[in-house]
């Protein structure tokens, strides 16, 4: 096949994807909405989202900006082709939309999931199901729509035109993409940060003053934080989630194409992972069908109905990834077949693994709901211990998949060949993205459904079905975390690697010892960031709950009539509360992923950038682990204590599962998925500037 008819299937496949999204959101628009309180519920939640995202892109935009005219400047100063900036742009921009795009319909899937469920668990299912496969198939769609076009036109204009100095045609087209890159990611941390720390905040205050000092039902309408909390899992778990998991996917992309040139695979090499993503998307489309469930209301059940999809998805990739290689980079080169197919393995056993540790069915989870029985202190302790003894089998699966990568695509004959091999397994673990978010994303549906639900006052039976979908929405949350924290390891890897060949391109001879005193000053550095960046983002979290707790506390005094009610709070107040807190708490923690590996370039050498990004890569994907799985399992053994195990609803066992929930809720949903995003944008970011800090650097 021409290079040409593998871009032309890949534009396809994008196009495949989004307009199979587009039939889904008729399927879900053509729904009931409910009642007139259901609606005027969803619309308050879909208004005050909008409102925050509105908000949040208009700051956003303003570094952007900034952004743009620095890298404009390192263009006209010919460290930088005339593509960079632009490239930039867009990242940021489809990496927004992608979210955005997830994020509306999700709020307008909330009252119409509430509603089936009132029919049946299956119906519940696919309407809220439906909404995560809308998210999944915009972020791949979009993803390879934009990479498309973009090697279409880097490709034509350097057919014909001068290459920059020092690079040949394949490293102008790849450097020019992982700027790309670069926007999507920066992108995406303002977005996961930002979305962090509104719904966490509002979760948390909500959940304190409600549920623990109040005492009334999760979701009650009398608690004036419940909006805010709606709110908050669509711009946190949906908008931001679309964005991270969309530079999740084009940043395993850009890295593999970026590696192409070294390993000696030419154009063709660069096709692959384009096209590999594409089979994968296509078999998310066909999984789609395979999930439905019966009218049990349990995760088992639920469990298996997705397991159905993903598992069908992941097969269709490992078959066809066979025929794709063979025909496209032949049989000498099958051994990347292989290492395709590590990365799905790879994947799929950080999945189970991710389930074990915080599903309600397995000891671990149980653990923690039994340790509330002694009070807030145990529960701690207990969700702090599994989040810890979970990062051991991920970290020997990533280890052993680095190594199985590297080998089997031909490692021991060709350094070059090993790393795109690691890079393409990257891509075999994100190749069926579609389907594996669809599994995430409609978790924060359910969960607003439930809330729909318990406001309206519907039927017990709905919120025991919804809260059926929510509670399987924390594991399968965590596994798409997994999923993503797992890939930026192989991903950073490959892009640290596609750093060194930038630096050798550039003249720059490098001392990577260990004993080199610059390369260990890097790696402390890099071992600490995921920590600063978690400290300041927990920080973040805590300060936006303090105020909503306060203004939580002050309506219930106040507002008389309220807690008989008579009233109606003020919800206005606490999402107002939640969008200014995080506008202004984000920022200095996204800032540093892209000043610290310039700054330590500039003042200690390339050297130390390779130290600060092995470092950062090793101690932030153990750290985001740790601290997804502990939050998801906090948060599911609070669930396993109100379908009225260990006391049920409203003990004292019950009140500190809340309180370790309260914990885990900035751990799963703000700092832990944040984390790998950080990783990789640093990684692009010292590949980006490469060329300036090697002009600039003190230490020549």
């Amino acid at each position: 096949m021409s290079d040409f008819v593998l871009v032309m299937f890949t534009f396809m496949g994008s196009t495949a994807a989004l307009v199979f999204a587009g039939i889904l959101t008729v399927f879900i628009m053509k729904q009931d909405e409910g009642n007139e309180k259901m609606r005027e519920i969803a619309n308050a939640v879909k208004e005050g989202a909008a409102a925050y995202l509105k908000r949040q892109y208009t700051v956003v935009g303003m570094f952007f900006a900034v952004v743009f005219i620095v890298l404009s400047y390192l263009v006209w100063k010919k460290y930088l082709t005339i593509f960079v900036p632009f490239a930039f742009l867009s990242g940021g921009f489809f990496s927004g939309l992608s979210g955005f795009i997830g994020m509306m319909i999700a709020t307008r899937s909330s009252s119409r999931t509430a509603q089936a469920s009132m029919k049946s668990l299956n119906s519940g299912l696919r309407v809220a199901f439906s909404s995560g496969a809308v998210m999944g198939l915009v972020v791949v769609g979009l993803g390879l729509l934009d990479l498309s076009i973009w090697y279409s036109i880097l490709n034509w204009y350097y057919a014909s035109h001068a290459l920059p100095h020092g690079l040949d045609k394949i490293g102008a087209i790849t450097s020019t993409m992982l700027t790309f890159g670069m926007g999507a990611s920066f992108m995406a941390l303002f977005a996961r940060v930002g979305g962090g720390i509104f719904t966490k905040g509002a979760d948390v205050g909500a959940d304190l003053v409600g549920k623990v000092e109040a005492g009334i039902p999760e979701d009650d309408p009398r608690n004036p934080a419940v909006i805010a909390d709606n709110v908050g899992d669509n711009v946190g778990d949906v908008a931001g989630m679309g964005a991270d998991l969309y530079e999740s996917y084009v940043g395993s992309i850009v890295a593999t194409m970026a590696l192409a040139s070294a390993a000696g695979l030419g154009i063709r090499g660069i096709t692959v992972p384009l096209v590999m993503a594409t089979l994968g998307v296509i078999a998310s489309i066909i999984g789609t069908f395979f999930v439905h469930s019966g009218e049990e209301a349990n995760q088992s059940v639920l469990l298996k109905a997705l397991r159905k999809g993903v598992f069908t998805s992941a097969a269709l990739v490992a078959l066809s990834g066979y025929f794709l290689v063979k025909n496209v980079l032949g049989v000498e080169n099958l051994g990347i077949y292989w290492a395709i197919i590590s990365g799905l393995i790879a994947g799929i056993i950080i999945g189970l693994c991710t389930e074990y540790f915080t599903s309600s069915k397995y000891a671990p989870t149980r653990g923690i709901a039994q340790s509330t029985k002694t009070g807030p202190a145990t529960v701690i302790i207990a969700g702090m211990s599994v989040g810890m003894l979970s990062t051991a089998i991920p970290v020997v699966v990533i280890g052993g998949s680095i190594l199985a990568s590297f080998y089997l695509a031909g490692g021991a004959g060709d350094y070059s060949l090993g790393l795109y091999g690691i890079g393409i397994s990257a891509v075999g673990m994100l190749s069926t993205l579609g389907i594996t978010l669809a599994t995430d994303a409609y978790g924060p549906v359910a969960d607003n459904a439930g809330g729909n639900a318990e406001m309206a006052g519907l039927g017990p039976e709905v919120r025991q079905r919804t809260d059926a979908l929510d509670s399987l929405g924390n594991t399968t949350a965590a596994t798409g975390k997994g999923f993503a924290i797992g890939s930026a390891a192989l991903t950073a890897l490959a892009l640290i690697a596609a750093y060194k060949e930038e630096l050798q391109i550039l003249g720059k001879t490098l001392n990577l010892d260990l004993t080199n005193p610059r390369v260990l000053v890097g790696l402390f550095i890099g071992g600490m960031m995921p920590f600063l960046f978690s400290a300041l983002t927990m920080r973040a979290v805590g300060k936006v709950a303090e105020k909503i707790v306060l203004e939580v506390r002050r309506q219930f005094k106040e507002i008389k009539g309220l807690m008989e009610g008579k009233a109606k709070a003020d919800y206005a107040s606490c999402v107002n509360i939640a969008t200014i807190g995080a506008q202004q708490e984000m920022i200095l923690p996204s800032l540093l992923a892209i000043i610290t590996p310039i700054t330590v370039g500039l003042l200690i050498g390339v050297e130390a950038v390779v130290g600060l990004l092995v470092g950062g890569t090793v101690c932030g994907f153990v750290l985001a682990i740790m601290m997804a799985n502990s939050g998801g399992a906090w948060d599911n053994a609070k669930k396993y204590i109100e379908e009225g195990n260990c006391g049920g609803k409203g003990s004292d066992a019950h009140k500190a599962a809340v309180v370790g929930d309260t914990v885990g809720d900035p751990f799963k949903d703000t700092s832990g998925p944040s984390i790998n995003i950080l990783i990789k944008l640093m990684s692009m970011v010292s590949i980006v500037f490469a060329s300036f800090v090697v002009a600039n650097s003190l230490f020549k």
